[in-house]
C-alpha cells in the first residue's frame, strides 16, 4: 500500500479514525467527559488510532502536520459538549 501524501486525505483519514474511535467507545467517552478524565479513558483507543494514522501517512506530512490530534480534539471533545461535566 502506498503512504498518503495529499495533506487533504490525510486530514479526512484522521477525522474517519476518530469518528470511529467515537463510534465504538460512546459510553466511555460520556464516561470520560463527566469525570473529566477522557484522554485517559480513551487512552489505548487513541494510541491504537494514532499507530495506524501514522502507519499510512507519508513520514514527511506526518513531520508537517497535526491532523490526528486535531481530530481527536475536534471530534471526540466537541461531541462531548452535551454531557454534563465539571468543567463544561
Amino acid at each position: 500500500m502506498e503512504l498518503i501524501k495529499d495533506p487533504e486525505v490525510a486530514r479526512r483519514k484522521a477525522r474517519a479514525i476518530a469518528s470511529d474511535i467515537l463510534i465504538y467507545n460512546r459510553d466511555k467517552l460520556k464516561d470520560g467527559v463527566k469525570n473529566d478524565n477522557l484522554f485517559e479513558v480513551l487512552e489505548e483507543v487513541i494510541e491504537e488510532g494514532r499507530e495506524y494514522y501514522n502507519s499510512i501517512i507519508a513520514p514527511e506530512l506526518l513531520d508537517g502536520t497535526n491532523f490526528f490530534n486535531l481530530a481527536i480534539v475536534d471530534i471526540l471533545v466537541k461531541s462531548g459538549g452535551d454531557v454534563e461535566s465539571k468543567i463544561w
